[in-house]
């Protein structure tokens, strides 16, 4: 069993991400992404575990440019809590970073109380996995090569009882899990200013390849709200026909 998913994403009218680039300035709603989390959070009444992709980890880690350094140690490719059972299955909200070959390093074990939990798969040196317990960061291993996010978030369900999870970017982990049908819902809010440029980071993206259309087959409007300003959040769910 997974976790329900639900992408939660504001972007600029023409798909893009990056708010710093987002004009008119006077539009932009200060905390508005932080504002709307909370709502979601509070409205599904599960924790509010999050998850993001590989780039945004390394926004988020403070150890920038830098490598774990080397290590004696030979560690088994096996999942490992910074957190007994108990405490583990205490945690009101994880903050789960997609980090496949464990580019980040993160200098920190919680990113606003949020203990840090990365997935990675089984290419990942034992200089890093004894970096991040050093750190007290917990990971899951889910796949050799590649991750398999539809394991991952079965082991996120059943070692920590997570029902429920907000997927928050960047466009590559969105587009991973939304192209593996493991996306339920999707949250857009549309800001009322432009990007404009070419080559900036989108909602859902497939890297640097063109992967064709998304497999999706169903995708219905719940609810649509004007909030202030003119930004609009709507509300989709996806599903099979």
């Amino acid at each position: 069993m997974k976790p329900y998913v639900l992408c939660h994403m504001v972007t600029s009218i023409d798909g893009r991400i990056w708010g710093s680039r987002w004009r008119p300035k006077a539009n932009v709603v200060p905390n508005l992404f932080e504002t709307l989390h909370d709502r979601l959070v509070e409205e599904g009444g599960a924790g509010g575990s999050w998850l993001c992709g590989r780039v945004t980890a390394q926004e988020f880690a403070r150890g920038k440019g830098k490598v774990y350094p080397p290590t004696s140690e030979t560690l088994p490719r096996q999942n490992w809590y910074a957190l007994d059972e108990t405490a583990r299955r205490a945690v009101k909200a994880w903050g789960i970073f997609l980090d496949a070959h464990g580019k980040a390093v993160w200098e920190r074990s919680d990113i606003g109380g949020d203990p840090i939990l990365v997935i990675l798969t089984e290419q990942v040196p034992d200089s890093h996995l004894a970096g991040l317990r050093r750190e007290g960061i917990s990971y899951i291993f889910a796949g050799r090569d590649s991750v398999d996010l539809a394991a991952a978030l079965e082991t996120l369900n059943r070692e920590l009882g997570l029902t429920r999870l907000l997927l928050e970017g960047g466009g590559g982990a969105n587009g991973a899990l939304l192209r593996a049908g493991l996306v339920d819902e999707i949250s857009l809010v549309i800001s009322p200013v432009v990007d404009g440029s070419t080559g900036g980071p989108i909602v859902f993206n497939s890297g640097d390849s063109d992967l064709g259309p998304a497999p999706i087959e169903r995708m219905t409007l719940a609810s649509h709200t004007i909030l202030d300003g003119g930004t609009v959040w709507l509300r989709y769910r996806l599903g099979s026909i």
